[in-house]
């Protein structure tokens, strides 16, 4: 063997074992991330198969839904083994399924959010078919209800998918209303504990973000992101920080704003900065 290749190969061997990573057995069923992509492209499927037909033969949607069962199930029963948590994976996919309707329903409202809003859509097919604010969203709405659910890791895997692909990071526990629209969506950041209403309205660049993550673990499972009111629009790259943030109701957030309190309903804030310069 190449002296240069067996000298880094026990140097990893040796930076794995004592390393911070835990090295047990159930570390091995980690889920694979093509096949939760596959599993995500089948769902999406199952919900507009006008607009994202299966790659085979058509099928009817019970042998769909039945594929998209077996292959989540298998997944969900890799994420738990990974953390040794006991499960029966083909009930939670069950779950999950009970709830397309539901999902189904709610991207129905969010893409007539983004027709209704934007003047230069044509129509709701081009707003499925086409716009990233409401791709991502789709993929944020199945991610949510697998969060829900407790699963680890796929609902991450998900969204981050959709990050990559659109520029748009909404974490799955984000807590989002009906009728939701992100218009262009471009370096879109919505937190894990933001709670955004019905109605709400955001463009590139917004960020609804932690005041401060200084306390690294110390803050897991604590409010760090801001809570936006029914019917408020977020104008291009407004950042609003804090989990005891509140936007207030039928609100309007300018663009290039920086917010770090609480708004009361019915306001319209504005970057005096941009005023002056006008």
């Amino acid at each position: 063997m190449n002296p240069v290749i067996e000298t880094v190969a026990e140097q990893l061997s040796r930076g794995r074992e004592g390393g911070l990573l835990p090295t047990g057995r159930s570390h091995i069923y980690l889920p694979k991330r093509k096949a939760i992509i596959d599993v995500l492209f089948d769902i999406r499927s199952v919900l507009f198969p006008d607009h994202y037909p299966a790659d085979d033969a058509p099928v009817p949607i019970d042998e769909h839904l039945s594929r998209v069962r077996r292959r989540l199930a298998r997944e969900i029963a890799s994420a738990l083994r990974s953390v040794d948590r006991p499960h029966d994976a083909e009930a939670l996919a069950d779950q999950f399924l009970s709830r397309l309707p539901k999902i189904h329903e709610l991207l129905l409202l969010d893409a007539q959010a983004c027709f209704d809003g934007d003047p230069a859509a044509k129509d709701l097919h081009e707003i499925i078919f086409c716009y990233p604010g409401f791709c991502a969203t789709l993929i944020y709405r199945i991610a949510h209800e697998l969060y829900l659910l407790e699963i680890p890791m796929i609902p991450r895997i998900m969204t981050e998918y959709a990050h990559g692909k659109t520029g748009i990071d909404i974490h799955p526990g984000a807590q989002i209303g009906r009728h939701f629209m992100i218009d262009h969506g471009t370096g879109v950041v919505v937190g894990e504990t933001c709670v955004i209403g019905d109605h709400v309205r955001i463009y590139q660049g917004v960020t609804l973000g932690a005041l401060s993550t200084r306390g690294g673990q110390r803050l897991a499972g604590k409010r760090r992101h801001p809570t936006i009111g029914d019917n408020v629009i977020i104008y291009a790259n407004a950042t609003i920080l804090g989990g005891e943030t509140v936007v207030g109701e039928n609100s309007v957030i300018g663009g290039s704003t920086f917010i770090t309190y609480s708004i009361p309903a019915g306001s319209t804030v504005i970057n005096q900065a941009t005023l002056e310069k006008e």
